[in-house]
């Protein structure tokens, strides 16, 4: 019994502790040194309404947008909730099945070619709202012809679009698909 009233008040003291004085501080500090980030990123249009975060995909399926990488969240695509990847392997039928049929969309769409991986593969998380330089280069046919802008003018976006590697070494050159159709949009 004398050793229940010890861990009785160490569990009390370390719920208060780690349950909430350290939580409050995190949330503080991040909201102090990172207000963008420690509210989910959000881009908001030129009226100040949110219409996305730069941290989850989101569905395009308009020949004049920029198509985003596939989602593979359950329920409908890129639904945070569900985020997950279909966990099909690259021998599953299923999902041979699938690959083939986004390669037939992309080719009914005008794309030539190798088709970047990226456009016809789900990211683990199947919210990833990136996609490589090559996926954007390849839909700027349609993108032109759907919008009557030139194709130099879409490769400027893209251009301009494309975030570095970070630190200089890590990952790969990426865009930011929601963030490319919105510059896309001020073009005219």
């Amino acid at each position: 019994m004398k050793d229940i009233k010890p861990a009785l008040l160490l569990f009390v003291i370390f719920t208060i502790i780690c349950g909430g004085i350290y939580p409050l501080v995190v949330t503080g500090v991040a909201f102090a040194l990172f207000p963008h980030q420690a509210t989910g990123s959000f881009i908001t249009d030129t009226s100040g309404k949110q219409i996305g975060s730069r941290l989850i995909g989101q569905p395009f399926a308009d020949p004049k947008y920029f198509w985003p990488r596939p989602s593979a969240a359950s329920d409908f695509g890129y639904n945070s909730l569900g985020s997950g990847g279909s966990n099909s392997g690259p021998t599953n039928p299923d999902y041979i099945k699938t690959v083939k049929e986004r390669v037939s969309l992309l080719r009914d769409t005008g794309v030539t070619g190798a088709v970047p991986s990226d456009l016809v593969q789900a990211s683990a998380s199947g919210l990833d709202p990136h996609i490589t330089p090559e996926s954007a280069r390849v839909q700027i046919p349609r993108i032109a012809k759907a919008r009557g802008l030139s194709e130099e003018v879409l490769l400027q976006l893209v251009l301009q679009g494309t975030e570095p590697r970070q630190l200089g070494f890590m990952g790969e050159p990426r865009i930011n698909v929601l963030e490319l159709n919105i510059k896309l949009d001020g073009v005219r």
